[in-house]
């Protein structure tokens, strides 16, 4: 997700989307530890990074509310 469509989205679709990636990277995780059934470690970098743009974006808006 690029960041302009991040700083379209409301406060309430990205606490949605925060909540969604960090699911998503619970269960990538447990793929990649327990199963080893992860196609692409790169995944899980990937999710992290899209959560701390989520959250980074999600604080300016509130800071500037």
């Amino acid at each position: 997700m690029k960041l302009q469509e991040i700083k379209e989205k409301t406060v309430s679709e990205l606490k949605e989307l925060i909540l969604n990636s960090k699911k998503e990277l619970f269960t990538l995780r447990m793929k990649h530890n327990k199963m080893n059934q992860l196609e692409n470690p790169a995944q899980i970098k990937q999710t992290k990074r899209l959560i701390a743009r989520l959250k980074t974006v999600l604080r300016q808006k509130e800071l500037n509310v």
